[in-house]
Formats: C-alpha cells, structure tokens, sequence
C-alpha cells in the first residue's frame, strides 16, 4: 500500500479511536451547552444534579432519486459527472450515518465520525483519470473523522481540526440534502468536496475570520505524490445580510513536484441572505502547467454559478441556478469542453420532530461544446463506444431523508 493510503487509513483509525464516546467523555467531563435527554439521569450527590453530558448529535440520512435522462443512453450515465451520475434507473446516490460533538467554550474537544455508501460516494474524492490511492474504495465509506479543539487566543478563541473535514473550496456540499438544487453544479463536483489534512480558524474581528489549511492533496483519495498541499480563507460578513469569502489551494497535483507544476485555485462567493430568499454568486478559477507534454502546456478553467432560492410558503420553496463551466484543456472534466447549464428545483418539506422528508422534482438543461464536448447518448458510434449528444435535459424526483438529534 501507498505510504499516503497508510497514512490516511491510520489517521482516521486514530480519530476514529479518540472520537468513541466513552474516550471522549473521559477528557472533558464539563457541561453542554444545551440540555440532553440522558441529563436526567445523576447519581445521588446532589452538587452533580445541574450535570449534563458533552453537546452529541447524531443522526442518518438517506437519498433515493429517479433521474430521467432525455438522451437515454445505455450506460445510464452522465458523461463527465461524480454525483447523481446514474439516469434511468432508481439510484441510491447516498446512505449515510454520523456521530459529531461541538467544541465550546464550557467542552473544547470536539470530533465528527461518520460511515457513508451510494452511488455518490464512489467517485467524489477525485478527477476524472486521476490514479487513486490504494484503499481507494474503502475509504470513499468515510464521511468525515476528525478531531477539534477550540484554544483561546487573546480574547478569541482558536479552531484546530485535524483529519478528514469538510472542504473549505466551494458553495455546495457533496450532499443534496445540504443545497438548493438536488444535483450539484459543474464547479462542486470538480472541486474538493473533503480534505485531508489539518486547518485553523481564527476570528480576527467580529467581521472577520481567517482559515490557514495544509492536507495531503486536492484530492483527498487521489495519489499524485507524497508531497502536501496548502492554502488559506478569508471571510467577511459585510453586513448583517452579506458574506463574502476567498478560499485559496495551492500545491503540488501531478507527479512531478517542481514549483513550477503546481496548481493554483481559487474560489469566490458572495451571499446574501433575507428572510425567505438567498441569493450567492460564485466564481472559480484554476490554472497549472502540465508536466510531461511538449511545452508544459497551461490548463486552465474558469467557472461562475448564480444560486437562487426562495422559500414560497408552508413546506413549498423553489430554487434556480444558471451556470458555466469552461475546461479549456480538460484538465478538470476529461474532456476539453464549455458547458452551459440552468437548474430548476422545486421543493416540498414534510418536517416531523428530529426528521424531515424532502420532495425535489427538478429539471436540468445542459450544453457542450468544444472539441471533446458532449454527453452520452442512445447508440454507440462503434461498440463499447457511446455516441455524443451536444445538449442534455434532465427530469428527476428525488426522495431526501433525513434524521438529526435536537
């Protein structure tokens, strides 16, 4: 086995082993922040009467989706896509189970544990071609494991989180539930939805708070050397309705481990948030140049996606998100392609004390052009090889189950 796939299998081991609650309870015994059913139940003495156990949550989720896909093709896939990948078929996209404590002021350990499966869980923690550390399929099943501490500095306190954690790059999240659309946006699925490594936060004013990151590679199952990566956020609540944030990556992604091959990414988003409506705007852009080809060729690719959404009334919401997505070189995607692409979710949410059932119907229009653009579509130009549509409509239903402790 590769000495990153050891080194990720025994960190998360390690968290997994520090994370168990019984461990956790022993090294910090203080109060939670809010109250827990199991706070009932103290011993006799009565000084320990106001005791109450760590800040746990846990809970499951569940994503079932039938996604019709115009251009029927056989493989039942979407060319170039991780998640929601699976047409004409009932997908389970995700199954997953978690167990998290929050770090505060009255408990500063904290930790997340949690087992995935589904079809979105196979290819989301790497590019397209991309060679995967050994373990690989393994792995994937891990949703997040990590360990937090909250340290105060000065008269703010410090966040220290080590092992796998959710990706400061981007908008979305790897889950549907998370969003306002059901599938994700070209930009998220070719951006890191998790990292490995370790990250600090720290808020350097009350409108202001900087994220310093180094992790093992863009990818957290992709094994392109041995070498770490790194990168920082800033971001800024300009008002009491606008944020804006910077997310930088900078690191080496190809064999070849020479400054000059490293890959610079950068993400822009700015929210704005009311009551009932959330607008953001994200903006994207990559660059590297590419070693081993004539001339060290520069990749680039940019991308921009407006996110809409607004709760109507009751249960009802809708959600729109025009988009683009330009990979000039095919670095990203595997194809050397510029996609256009419009969403349109509407939702309806069934909420029932610690659960919520989610209804999406959605529609999803796609373009590609370009030299190696397109989707897969009904009849293969020679076997074993799909033909190329240049557009892409999408109907789908999808089913979101979800199940959170208070």
């Amino acid at each position: 086995m590769r000495r990153s796939s050891s080194r990720i299998f025994v960190g998360l081991l390690v968290i997994f082993f520090l994370a168990s609650p019984l461990y956790a309870e022993e090294i910090h015994p203080g109060p939670s922040e809010r109250s827990d059913p199991l706070a009932a139940v103290t011993s006799a003495n009565p000084s320990q009467d106001n005791f109450s156990l760590p800040n746990w949550h846990y809970g499951a989720y569940l994503d079932l989706s039938y996604i019709v896909n115009f251009n029927f093709p056989e493989n039942h896939r979407s060319r170039s896509r991780t998640t929601a990948a699976r047409h004409n078929e009932l997908a389970p996209n995700m199954a997953l189970a978690y167990v998290r404590k929050d770090a505060t002021s009255e408990s500063r350990w904290g930790m997340e544990f949690g087992l995935q499966s589904g079809y979105d869980s196979k290819d989301f923690a790497f590019l397209q071609g991309e060679q995967k550390v050994d373990g690989a399929d393994t792995l994937r099943h891990f949703h997040r494991a990590n360990m937090s501490y909250l340290a105060p500095v000065g008269d703010k306190d410090l966040t220290v989180t080590a092992g796998l954690f959710n990706s400061l790059i981007g908008y979305e999240s790897l889950y549907a539930k998370d969003n306002f659309n059901y599938t994700r946006s070209w930009m998220a699925d070719n951006t890191p939805y998790m990292m490995f490594g370790v990250n600090a936060r720290y808020p350097l004013s009350d409108d202001l708070t900087a994220t310093v990151y180094v992790i093992n590679a863009y990818y957290h199952l992709a094994h392109p050397n041995d070498q770490p990566s790194y990168g920082g956020q800033l971001s800024w609540k300009a008002t009491s309705r606008v944020t804006v944030t910077e997310t930088i990556y900078y690191g080496p992604a190809q064999a070849n481990t020479s400054m000059e091959f490293w890959r610079l990414y950068s993400n822009y988003n700015a929210e704005w948030k009311r009551d009932d409506i959330t607008l953001a705007l994200s903006y994207d852009f990559g660059t590297e140049n590419i070693a081993g080809q004539p001339g060290s060729p520069r990749a680039f690719v940019t991308a921009a996606a407006l996110f809409t959404r607004w709760h109507i009334a009751g249960p009802w919401s809708v959600a729109v998100r025009p988009e683009f997505y330009w990979d000039r070189n095919g670095r990203w995607t595997g194809n050397e392609q510029f996609v256009k692409a419009v969403t349109t979710t509407l939702e309806y949410k069934v909420p029932y004390r610690w659960t919520n059932a989610v209804l999406r119907l959605e529609h999803r229009y796609d373009e590609s052009t370009g030299m190696n653009g397109g989707f897969f579509k009904r009849g293969d130009v020679q076997p074993g090889v799909p033909g190329l549509a240049k557009e892409q409509h999408l109907l789908l239903l999808g089913l979101l189950c979800t199940f959170d402790s208070p």
